[in-house]
């Protein structure tokens, strides 16, 4: 290195570094081998990508949509042993995990499901359609009776999809350079990724896939046509009509399956001459040599040959000729055909323009209600043209599930992820509707599992500025965490206080503790503070979150409470960050929604076997999204105007017509309303759910419970866009007799999940 360096260059790195500057750009390329022709360069840009390892805990099992009785365990895969209960109980399971990928990816990556992905034969094709759109806002539109509500993004949602990832350019940059690098590790040798964004950010993607995966890996560029049409309006430009999909791949082998699109009659009809023969019409084609092919310059049987050479060797057109598959003319001066049969032509060989894809309708019947969802036909092209039957498969923002759906159609396994809950929630529902499909048709297919990560670290989400050295990083994310914490005391209007581990604050004899800013209330994070609550005689607890830990309630609530401890899990509202709202006690802590179920017992005669069915009698939630009073100000300031909100556990149109007067409709007339899914697991208890943590000595994968159990989905009742029905009455399930609890699980019309137990004797 230092013979690259003057003397002045030297002395002046050192008073750079003396004076604790950065050094000027021209000394990155002077100080290290490391050199690229083209680069890409943004602020805070580092190679360094995230190696923590957390267990995935499973939180759902599905594997028999719809079971109406133990016997009725369908042909579900006859590759796969299954029990009685129609479990699946070999072979892969697919993987559907809520969480940050970036943490999944690593833990993927360096954790002990690897070693399960390798034996699948690892990763062979990665789809991803990120939040290219920075500065778009991630809310949902959700049915209520004939109403929409736009449900806002969760605070979680929130800071990282716009917060962090929507700074700016540079900070998507560093977002998806990273996910990238980690996915590239992931994938197998003969692997290869497709990666969609949009004109906004597609010539900073193509440049970290080059820097990533190497230009010399670059597969195709895909102009894939997203609308057709013409905006309506006046337009300073072109409309926008196209997306573009990126495809790399690892090494220079990579799956590539030819892909046929349907030939117009048009296209047949300019290309081709018709003939008929023996009934069957074909047509015929030139077997000139294409470039940059070798020429095969030999004569066939006397006749003409073609002045570029033959596309094929002496023996296949023996070949062909014995199948009478060649064309012979009348005159030896002409050149020989080859007959290609109608029936037998597979169409046009599919280029990188992507325009003959459907798009998505309002009738169309895939449509979920997602706003990114993109057409299966879409990714059924994908997926055949860059992997096999057998493979596996993943999509890390996976969305609506599209993937996944096509995944399973297709025969392939599959992972998927996203960050959020709706999204995990409405690909579950997407999915089990795939199984019901294939059980009608007679077809297999595989269980999939809902996975957590199970153990969280505080993340980069509370902003802390990533070019500070380390001690200094530590040192503002303990000040930030400390604001936040006051700031969530002052709205619950709750008392500081010291000398606790867990414990935050003190309101009206309770105990209040405050969960992350920006992770979910873990298992974990509970039990810690039952552990002090034991140690130190506390009885009564409060706990504020944004999120909870999915399958997390009841379990913990009923642990603690056999112990003497009365905790109260409250949801913390977005208002907390409305300084006036603050200011005025306007913020409202709203407890976690709660279920009410009721058994329905059969006991059946002799030599029979009893029967369980489950009633959903009640739900009870008190979330808030707005204020009927802000909505009512708003639409004072308009002619006329309507606006849904949320309040206190009540759906509400506020609307003011073309007279000025205001109107208030309550949407939810009842409390089934609130419910877009629920599903029961008749035995609850019966598996464990184990996660696998690595040994600090050994450095041995070693299996653990985690004291809870998997929730294992047998019936279930959900709305979908075409039917909003729900059955409130489970089927009367056939069980062996004795003791067993069963587990009800409600899920409400913005993705929350809620579970309760139920003990029965039959």
């Amino acid at each position: 290195m230092s013979s690259r360096l003057t003397e002045q260059e030297k002395q002046e790195i050192i008073r750079y570094l003396e004076q604790d500057q950065p050094l000027p750009e021209k000394y990155r390329f002077l100080l290290f081998e490391d050199k690229r022709e083209v680069e890409l360069v943004w602020n805070g840009k580092t190679n360094q990508v995230c190696r923590t390892v957390l267990p995935f805990q499973t939180i759902e099992q599905v594997d028999e949509p719809r079971a109406e009785k133990p016997s009725d365990t369908t042909m579900q895969m006859s590759l796969f042993d299954v029990d009685s209960r129609g479990r699946q109980l070999k072979g892969w399971t697919n993987k559907l995990i809520w969480g940050d990928n970036k943490l999944i990816l690593s833990s993927l990556k360096n954790g002990p499901l690897r070693e399960e992905i390798e034996r699948q034969g690892g990763i062979k094709l990665i789809y991803i359609d990120p939040p290219f759109d920075v500065g778009a806002d991630f809310s949902m539109d959700i049915e209520v009776g004939d109403e929409t509500l736009t449900k806002k993004p969760n605070i979680l949602e929130e800071i990282a999809y716009r917060d962090t990832w929507g700074k700016g350019a540079d900070s998507f940059i560093s977002m998806i350079y990273e996910r990238l690098i980690l996915m590239r590790d992931l994938l197998a040798e003969d692997g290869s990724i497709y990666v969609h964004c949009d004109s906004r950010v597609n010539s900073y993607i193509r440049l970290l896939l080059d820097e990533i995966f190497g230009n010399n890996n670059m597969i195709n560029e895909i102009i894939w046509r997203r609308k057709g049409g013409t905006a309506l309006g006046e337009m300073r430009h072109f409309s926008a009509a196209y997306d573009t999909l990126f495809i790399f791949s690892k090494s220079s082998e990579y799956t590539f399956n030819q892909i046929y699109t349907e030939a117009s009659h048009e296209y047949i009809d300019s290309q081709f001459k018709y003939y008929d023969i023996d009934g069957r019409r074909y047509m015929i084609n030139v077997m000139r040599s294409p470039s940059p092919r070798p020429n095969l310059k030999y004569n066939y049987k006397g006749y003409k040959t073609p002045p570029n050479g033959w596309a094929v060797p002496r023996s296949t057109m023996e070949k062909l000729d014995r199948e009478g598959r060649l064309h012979f003319p009348d005159s030896k001066n002409k050149q020989i055909y080859k007959k290609i049969y109608l029936d037998e032509y597979q169409g046009q060989k599919a280029n990188n323009l992507w325009v003959n894809i459907p798009t998505l309708k309002g009738t169309s019947s895939e449509i979920v209600g997602y706003p990114t969802q993109k057409p299966e036909a879409l990714l059924e092209r994908i997926i055949k043209a860059s992997s096999n039957e057998g493979d596996l498969v993943a999509d890390f923002f996976v969305g609506s599930g599209t993937t996944a759906s096509v995944a399973e159609k297709l025969g392939r396994k599959w992972i998927c992820s996203d960050l959020g809950k709706f999204a995990i929630h409405t690909t579950r529902k997407r999915m089990i509707n795939v199984q019901r499909t294939l059980k009608k048709e007679g077809q297999g297919y595989r269980a999939f599992e809902i996975l957590n990560l199970g153990k969280y670290e505080r993340q980069h989400f509370v902003g802390v500025n990533p070019n500070l050295r380390e001690e200094e990083q530590r040192q503002q994310l303990e000040e930030k965490e400390r604001a936040f914490v006051d700031l969530i005391l002052r709205a619950y209007q709750a008392q500081k206080t010291e000398g606790f581990t867990c414990f935050d604050g003190k309101k009206s004899g309770r105990l209040v503790a405050v969960g992350p800013i920006n992770l979910p209330v873990t298992r974990l994070f509970v039990e810690e503070i039952i552990l002090e609550c034991r140690k130190k005689q506390i009885t009564k607890v409060d706990i504020l979150g944004f999120e909870f830990e999915m399958g997390l309630f009841p379990n913990v609530l009923d642990e603690a409470r056999n112990k003497g401890i009365d905790i109260a899990p409250k949801n913390i509202p977005a208002e907390v960050f409305d300084k006036r709202a603050v200011e005025k006690n306007q913020v409202v802590f709203h407890d976690v929604a709660y279920i009410e179920v009721k058994p329905h017992i059969t006991k059946r005669k002799k030599n029979q076997p009893p029967t369980v069915a489950v009633e959903l009698t009640d739900f009870s939630v008190f979330y808030s999204q707005d204020s009927i009073q802000q909505a009512e100000a708003d639409l004072g300031k308009k002619k006329s105007g309507s606006k849904v909100v949320v309040e206190k556990g009540q759906i509400v149109k506020v609307s003011k017509d073309k007279d000025g007067i205001l109107k208030r409709e309550q949407l939810t007339q009842n409390w089934t309303d609130w419910i877009d899914y629920w599903a029961v697991d008749f035995n609850f208890e019966s598996k464990r759910e184990i996660i696998r943590i690595q040994n600090e000595e050994t450095g041995e994968w070693e299996e653990q419970w985690t004291g809870d159990f998997i929730f294992e989905n047998e019936w279930q009742s959900f709305r979908t866009k075409k039917d909003r029905s729900l059955e409130l009455h489970s089927v009367a399930y056939e069980c062996v007799s004795g003791r067993r609890k069963i587990a009800v699980k409600v899920v409400d019309i913005f993705g929350n999940d809620t579970m309760t137990i139920v003990e029965v004797n039959l």
